[in-house]
């Protein structure tokens, strides 16, 4: 079996194709150039030859009437001797003539004419006989002048015919340059089919590795090179699942390893702390507080960053459907209202209707993050100087921007100082004004935002801290462009 070519081989084939059309046409054109040429030369040539011969004719029967009338009259041989020279001379020129089509019936009626003066001069001397001399060449430049028109529209139809053949190799010159600029063009199109066949697919096969569908096998028809790249990305596929996987097994096993003994530690020193090994002195249960303190918050950072490196896992492996998004900014609000009802705090969503293409769990958990930190930061109602009856205002404002839609969430709370806000989506950074926690309640970790940039990032978006909001706290603002499906 022969081995499959390749793209290049196939694209200087058909470049190697298109030259030799081309110069093919090319060298058909200049030889039959050269023939026209050669044939213009010829019947150049042999006009000039035969206009010659008709002005030599001319010139010879001036000399022979000449000479017969001197004759004639003077009676002298040697004029009736310049006479016959004359005569032969003109046979000589009148049979090239005759030989080249012009006239011969003209030419026979010439020579007619001529021996009719021969013999009008073999009885001598005799003026009497001058004037039929004359008639006889009268006849004879009649003569004359109808081979010289014969002469002229031979020429003209030569012409004619030269044009002709010069107008049909024109055409067919033409035909032939558009028939290989068709055969050129089909060519191109056939490259650029098989082609854009490979890359279509090869763009589909990234985009697949892009969005994690690394369950699909990629194989990429074509020529061999394509072939080629086509196995490289399956490669790569099966690469970045076996990464997955052992993502998915440190995962695991980081929950497994850490979270278990950090749980009996826990435990343990809530033993202590109920006396069930016995009863402890005042700094021992100082000792067993600042333990259970530092545990809860060890084990809230650990499951803090799982949570990080869950969301960035999910994150891979986006699921894009249809997801009407107001109805799902309702829905969270709903979820988190013991939190903010809580603190007396008002919670409004606004804004246009929208549906997108997104992952609805990861922008679940973006969007919930964002709620949660501005109800975590918003002063309660008691601080917001509004008594009892209300607190701060949260806003959730949802509206189009051309193929896409943005989500803004802004507050009444604190704010982000602007030391802080070029690393606020760092992971585990705390901004400067962080609010007092409620009893009972551990500080946050910093976390939160950065998964939210996470979760916003794997959709082709961008998440915002805006200076200026519809409210005098913080306001974030998620951008996810070419969503829109309605």
């Amino acid at each position: 079996m022969l081995p499959r070519p390749s793209f290049r081989q196939l694209l200087l084939a058909a470049f190697m194709l298109v030259a030799l059309l081309l110069g093919g046409v090319a060298l058909r054109g200049q030889l039959a150039l050269e023939a026209l040429l050669d044939k213009a030369r010829d019947d150049a040539g042999r006009t000039l030859a035969l206009n010659g011969h008709a002005e030599r004719l001319d010139e010879l029967a001036l000399a022979m009437e000449r000479a017969a009338r001197q004759f004639l009259v003077l009676g002298d041989t040697a004029l009736r001797q310049r006479f016959r020279r004359s005569a032969d001379d003109a046979e000589i020129h009148l049979r090239a003539l005759a030989e080249a089509g012009v006239a011969p019936d003209a030419a026979a009626d010439w020579r007619s004419q001529r021996r009719a003066v021969e013999r009008l001069l073999a009885d001598g001397p005799d003026p009497s006989r001058d004037t039929a001399v004359v008639q006889a060449f009268g006849e004879i430049v009649e003569l004359q002048a109808r081979l010289t028109e014969r002469l002229r529209a031979q020429t003209e139809a030569r012409n004619r015919a030269l044009q002709d053949e010069i107008e049909a190799v024109r055409l067919a010159l033409g035909r032939q340059w558009a028939g290989a600029g068709v055969l050129g063009l089909v060519l191109a199109l056939g490259l650029a089919v098989g082609l854009a066949r490979p890359l279509r697919r090869v763009e589909q096969a990234i985009v697949a590795l892009g969005e994690n569908r690394l369950d699909e096998r990629i194989e990429i028809p074509g020529p061999s090179d394509v072939r080629q790249i086509g196995r490289r990305l399956d490669w790569l596929r099966l690469r970045l699942a076996g990464q997955d996987a052992d993502k998915a097994r440190f995962l695991r096993h980081v929950s497994h390893e850490l979270k278990t003994p950090l749980a009996a530690l826990r435990e343990g020193v809530a033993l202590l702390q109920d006396g069930v090994a016995g009863p402890l002195s005042a700094d021992q249960r100082e000792v067993a507080r600042i333990l259970a303190d530092n545990t809860a918050a060890l084990q809230r950072r650990i499951e803090d960053l799982l949570s990080f490196n869950a969301t960035a896992f999910a994150a891979e492996r986006l699921v894009r459907r249809p997801v009407a998004l107001a109805p799902l900014l309702h829905e969270l609000v709903a979820e988190q209202q013991l939190q903010w009802r809580a603190k007396g705090l008002q919670v409004v969503v606004g804004g246009e209707q929208a549906t997108a293409d997104v992952d609805a769990a990861l922008l679940r958990t973006a969007v919930a993050n964002l709620l949660a930190n501005a109800i975590r930061f918003s002063p309660p109602a008691a601080e917001n100087g509004g008594g009892a009856g209300r607190g701060a205002t949260i806003r959730l404002d949802l509206a189009r921007a051309g193929d896409g839609v943005t989500i803004t969430v802004s507050d009444e709370g604190p704010g982000v100082a602007d030391a802080d806000r070029a690393r606020i989506f760092e992971p585990f950074y705390r901004g400067a004004l962080q609010p007092e926690p409620a009893p009972g309640t551990l500080p946050g970790t910093g976390i939160g935002l950065s998964i939210v940039a996470e979760a916003v990032a794997a959709h082709g978006g961008r998440i915002e801290l805006l200076h200026d909001g519809p409210l005098p706290g913080a306001c974030f603002r998620l951008h996810l462009p070419h969503a829109l499906t309605d």
